[in-house]
């Protein structure tokens, strides 16, 4: 199936839905029609309880996202809107509701790197490049930096963002951008390995306890601790942990439903 004349590939593989960033003559680039057509994709997933899992990537072999289209009207604000589309798709990422997998593919830079920080967890080609290269064209990144500061170390971050210099896989690897690096001919086992060991566990289970992380990331810990001890109360009330606590009394393997 495919959206928006082709920008955006969606493939379902049983329980995983796959999204391609379908533009490879930019670069993967992203402009408002690519942006607008990725968020209702998240908030479509979000609402299929058939779907664990979500794999983000870019077409071809050489970029995974290059950013935005920079002729492509991403810039051309409406200032009397106090929301941006860019700023929206970031929201809808972080709001899905089943894990997101980065397999990053190529060049990942600029608003592609906010693309991988809505990522729960990243496989990257060896090939791969990350970069925050807007100072090198009058910019700044703004919006992505709502997402990356949490993310990078603080130094590594700013030398990314006042240089405009590229990570290697291996550096992107270091420092915890990415889960895994793989070589380019290995680079969907490893992912497919990774997304296979998502969906073999309670969907009910990842599904709220992605909601719980998400809700006390900004908390302190007394409200962290406030808002999980409650959370933790509701689990055993869900018919998957009655199925996984089932199991493993009977030495079987749990059947989930998601429920």
């Amino acid at each position: 199936m495919s959206t928006s004349d082709d920008i955006l590939l969606t493939e379902r593989r049983g329980p995983v839905l796959r999204l391609t960033l379908n533009r490879p003559e930019r670069r993967n680039a992203v402009n408002d029609a690519l942006i607008l057509a990725l968020s209702a994709a998240f908030d479509d997933a979000s609402r299929d309880p058939d779907i664990r899992a979500i794999v983000l990537t870019g077409a071809g072999d050489k970029a995974f996202c290059s950013g935005a289209d920079l002729g492509g009207g991403v810039f051309d604000f409406d200032y009397s809107e106090p929301i941006s589309n860019y700023a929206n798709l970031l929201r809808a990422g972080r709001r899905a509701t089943v894990p997101v997998i980065g397999r990053i593919n190529g060049f990942c830079l600029a608003g592609g790197m906010g693309l991988l920080a809505i990522c729960d967890m990243a496989v990257a080609a060896s090939t791969a490049k990350f970069g925050l290269p807007e100072v090198k064209v009058g910019l700044f990144p703004m919006q992505v930096a709502a997402l990356l500061q949490s993310l990078l170390p603080a130094r590594k971050f700013a030398e990314m963002c006042y240089t405009g210099e590229m990570l290697t896989a291996e550096e992107a690897l270091a420092c915890d951008l990415v889960n895994y690096v793989a070589a380019p001919e290995t680079l969907d086992e490893k992912t497919d390995w990774l997304v296979d060991r998502v969906v073999s566990k309670s969907p009910t289970a990842i599904r709220r306890g992605k909601y719980a992380l998400s809700a006390t990331s900004g908390m302190t810990f007394e409200q962290s601790i406030a808002f999980l001890e409650s959370q933790i109360g509701l689990m055993p009330l869900t018919g998957d942990a009655k199925e996984g606590l089932a199991a493993f009394a009977e030495k079987r393997a749990p059947e989930w439903t998601g429920r």
